[in-house]
């Protein structure tokens, strides 16, 4: 079990690093400043995309990249660091053509768009010219359990006619945000199979009787890329806009979720490590009761107990990402729950002791800590509930124990 990086990886970590420290990170002011104007900061966005693919850092999550593809190909094991350091500044990942829910999108198109399919969706957004949105979550059934996924698609000749609505849907007020892949209960699927009964569809955006009804703040805070709510009201759509076979989108939208939560626990690990140093670095220079914070034992055990939980959770996540190259997604199931899971709680926990080392300022914008905690908290329901991934390690703990049922009979000594 090998997490060493390639060389090559080694020195794509160290151009990335520069490149966030010179180029991305002294724009952070101004893409939050026209956020907060409403605007969407595409002026601070486009031409650092444009420099990022100069340098060769662009499309870096995709192991299957081909050569006649734009972008450079790097291992989920290689990637994962790059994701870290993307990570430490949320709005950063689209620099680089890297950003959810693209990525999870991009590789759903990779391995199961048709010729036309990938001219008219995946190259664009290989290219950065357009974005899009992964459409499931719905407010009247428990979305933690697909099959529960009430939006229906009718055929009705050459067309499916969708009916539904579906919230938290990131990425849908992006002003480049050209199609939604909507996952629906079809009715020309395989009879009998709960797992068989649903479909993927492209969308478009400007498709008639699709509406984007609101952009749902998440604890108050109101993302300009949106997680939106959408309404389909008889939305028609071509049968050749499906993904694959009548009954088949429930088991794509399963596949495309591994190598994205590697992305998202990666990312999450560098807001912890960014809040472990501001908690380090505000431990140092403020003082309390006649000493630094620093040199209080409670202050002490906080910042080592968040390195600990941090280095365990990254080889956590190193460990599912090295699985997935070595033997497919499908094999590191119960690792991406786990660390899934892990990542999740380790930002809420980290965090909350940043705040609190900072005092009210860490409630306030003024640091990035509020913005970070909500958004752990918010990630312990995105890609599903704790609950379902504790059920996921639950059930691979417990086929293991009847399998080897007895193996423990030697240990007891009555």
């Amino acid at each position: 079990m090998d997490f060493s990086f390639s060389e090559y990886a080694v020195q794509v970590q160290d151009l990335l690093r520069r490149f966030m420290a010179s180029e991305v990170l002294p724009r952070n002011n101004d893409w939050h400043r026209t956020a907060a104007a409403g605007e969407y900061p595409l002026a601070v966005i486009e031409p650092l995309k444009a420099r990022a693919r100069e340098l060769g850092l662009w499309n870096l999550f995709l192991p299957e990249l081909r050569e006649d593809e734009p972008g450079t190909a790097m291992s989920n094991l290689d990637y994962a660091p790059l994701a870290e350091i993307m990570g430490r500044l949320p709005w950063a990942a689209e620099v680089f053509n890297c950003s959810a829910p693209d990525t999870g999108n991009m590789e759903l198109l990779h391995r199961f768009a048709d010729a036309e399919q990938y001219r008219r969706w995946l190259r664009p957004q290989l290219e950065g010219e357009i974005r899009s949105c992964f459409a499931m979550s719905e407010p009247d059934v428990a979305s933690s359990d697909a099959t529960n996924i009430g939006t229906t698609f009718r055929r009705d000749g050459d067309h499916y006619v969708i009916d539904g609505r579906k919230w938290f849907i990131t990425g849908a007020a992006h002003p480049r945000c050209a199609f939604a892949v909507v996952l629906g209960r079809c009715d020309d699927g395989p009879d009998g199979d709960r797992h068989r009964q649903h479909s993927l569809l492209i969308v478009p955006m400007n498709t008639p009787c699709l509406t984007v009804e609101r952009n749902i703040p998440i604890f108050q805070h109101h993302s300009p890329e949106g997680h939106c709510e959408l309404v389909f009201r008889g939305v028609r759509v071509p049968v050749d806009h499906r993904l694959g076979a009548p009954g088949e989108g429930f088991a794509m939208a399963q596949a495309r979720l591994g190598p994205g939560r590697v992305h998202h626990c990666m990312r999450t690990i560098g807001q912890c490590e960014l809040a472990l140093e501001m908690m380090c670095e505000r431990a140092l220079e403020r003082r309390v009761f006649g000493k630094a914070l620093s040199e209080h034992e409670n202050v002490k055990d906080w910042i080592a107990e968040s390195r600990l939980e941090i280095d365990q959770a990254r080889l956590l996540v190193l460990h599912a990402a090295w699985l997935m190259d070595r033997h497919g997604n499908a094999a590191a199931r119960t690792q991406v729950s786990a660390i899934k899971l892990v990542a999740a709680r380790l930002q809420t926990r980290v965090v909350d002791r940043a705040i609190q080392i900072f005092g009210a300022m860490g409630l306030s914008p003024d640091t990035p800590l509020a913005y970070l905690y909500t958004w752990g908290r918010a990630l312990r329901f995105m890609d599903g509930p704790d609950e379902v991934h504790l059920r996921t390690v639950a059930r691979a703990e417990l086929k293991k124990a009847r399998e080897h049922r007895g193996d423990t009979a030697a240990y007891f000594t009555l």
